[in-house]
């Protein structure tokens, strides 16, 4: 594929260049490696499900995929389809990226003649468990203008908002003592977190917030009887907002502090990554620009969201590259029910291919 500067760093983060044709700016792709971990086998079988009917899909030890729980498929009927076969995720989040990415790529070494600026692509793990691959990317080697991730969303779906993001990590002690003699001296650890878990405001928990609404996650918690631990995810478009939330948990941890003065909690609150509108200036915005004009030239309609989540992008983009994203065309992620209707990755493709030669080509090349 022509590709240069090739470097597989020690983090597992993979960065290559190929080289432009014509004087354009730089741009890039970043797209993760992982997929979720739900407890389900490592090894995807895939079925494909050439012009889908509606018809309910089998799936192994005793799964299936209807119209009925799954109605989203219903805008899919007529299309080629891929399945997972139920003992895994399918893994389009995001492998169908990397397809995308990697045709993209091919498309443009089979047809030397087809004009582009210099092209970097990043392909990065563990972004499943907190953008740790992006975080670990050298962005040194990444000497790009602006960039794009493409991950999750149906057909014409671009994302240029999304959370700012944190994660809450509380130690607690307490005093063990026997039961039968533990009036006035045992301080429960797990009743303490309950305690914690209680002041916080239950219309902010994620079931119960949608859109833009951020919310207080409670993600785990596990103990004995001398000490417990509990984590907290921190979730909110709004800067303002999100620090408030931050307030609210610290505010939770004093107040059950109070209530049991002989208990000991430690905590510690990390930004995991902020909002990618936040580095979205006047002259970055050419990325969402230009990322719209694609869409349109392909005849495909746009829907713009914020995402109730984050990207890679949302982490590079505070280092001062920014990096909208844009649809693979998969669906129900991190589940045994996931799908991709292969016409809405081709979509994603000629959006691709539209990006990385400056609006020149919207159309199926001969690959």
């Amino acid at each position: 594929m022509e590709m240069e500067d090739i470097s597989l760093s020690e983090n597992g983060v993979l960065i290559a260049h190929r080289k432009g044709n014509y004087t354009s700016p730089t741009i890039g792709w970043i797209s993760h490696l992982d997929t979720a971990d739900i407890a389900l086998s490592p090894i995807v079988h895939p079925i494909l499900v050439e012009a889908y009917d509606g018809r309910e899909i089998i799936q192994e030890e005793g799964r299936h995929i209807t119209l009925h729980t799954n109605p989203e498929l219903k805008k899919h009927i007529g299309k080629d389809i891929l399945f997972s076969d139920g003992r895994s995720v399918l893994g389009a989040d995001n492998k169908a990226a990397i397809a995308i990415i990697m045709e993209a790529l091919s498309i443009l070494s089979k047809n030397k003649d087809i004009p582009h600026g210099d092209i970097y692509v990043a392909f990065t793990p563990d972004e499943e468990v907190g953008l740790k691959g992006a975080k670990a990317m050298d962005l040194f080697l990444f000497p790009v203008d602006w960039g794009y991730t493409i991950d999750c969303q149906e057909k014409g779906e671009v994302v240029w908002e999304t959370f700012n993001a944190g994660k809450v990590s509380i130690k607690i002690q307490g005093v063990s003592a026997h039961p039968m003699s533990s009036k006035g001296v045992l301080v429960n650890p797990i009743l303490l977190a309950h305690s914690i878990i209680s002041l916080l405001p239950e219309k902010e928990r994620p079931e119960n917030t949608e859109g833009k609404e951020g919310f207080i996650w409670v993600k785990g918690i596990k103990g004995d009887s001398s000490k417990a631990e509990l984590s907290l995810l921190i979730r909110d478009h709004d800067k303002r907002k999100y620090e408030e939330k931050k307030s609210i948990i610290i505010k939770a941890i004093e107040e059950t502090l109070e209530r049991n003065p002989r208990g000991k909690i430690e905590y510690e609150i990390e930004d995991t990554y902020s909002n990618l509108i936040e580095s979205m200036d006047r002259n970055n915005r050419i990325a969402v620009d230009n990322l719209r004009a694609a869409l349109k030239a392909n005849g495909i309609e746009e829907k713009i969201l914020a995402m109730r989540g984050g990207t890679d992008g949302s982490f590079i983009s505070t280092k001062g590259i920014f990096v909208p994203n844009y649809f693979t065309g998969a669906s129900n992620f991190h589940s045994t029910s996931e799908f991709w209707p292969l016409e809405d990755g081709e979509a994603s493709l000629f959006v691709t291919l539209n990006l990385m030669t400056g609006g020149r080509y919207n159309k199926p090349f001969d690959s």
